[in-house]
């Protein structure tokens, strides 16, 4: 998981100017994160030494998602970017999973919202955090 280092970074060059990251870990995408809570966030702050906030698992996808995910789907129901090489392996990891519309495809899509609480972008899992800090700069 490489990108809680970069959104470290980010969350430490940014977050001076209003920059938040809420790191919401699910277990929904072939059991790639089987440990408790507790366990996600102190291997996150000790491997990768994330200081933003990590929630407790939740579901994204289906009917037992967080009514959060509910809204940011419906707002931003498409990811943008995504790498034809690194989608590609995503399809694959997700072979046979059902999906509905808007839903969730793998961890680490990422939400942009502003200052208003407006869903401004969504981002593909491959996309990697320092490919959204143009965008990030211009919200903030």
């Amino acid at each position: 998981t490489p990108q809680y280092t970069a959104l470290q970074q980010l969350y430490e060059h940014y977050s001076g100017q209003g920059l938040e990251i809420l790191d919401f870990p699910c277990n929904q995408f072939r059991g790639q994160a089987p440990e408790s809570s507790r366990e996600i966030a102190s291997v996150c702050q000790t491997k990768f030494g994330t200081a933003f906030k990590i929630f407790d698992k939740i579901d994204v996808n289906g009917a037992s998602a967080l009514p959060l995910y509910a809204y940011l789907k419906a707002q931003q129901p498409q990811d943008r970017g995504g790498h034809m090489l690194k989608e590609a392996v995503l399809r694959l990891a997700a072979w046979g999973c059902k999906h509905q519309a808007g839903d969730i495809r793998w961890n680490f899509t990422k939400f942009l919202i502003n200052r208003e609480g407006e869903v401004t972008a969504r981002f593909a899992p491959s996309v990697a955090p320092k490919e959204i800090e143009n965008d990030i700069k211009k919200l903030l």
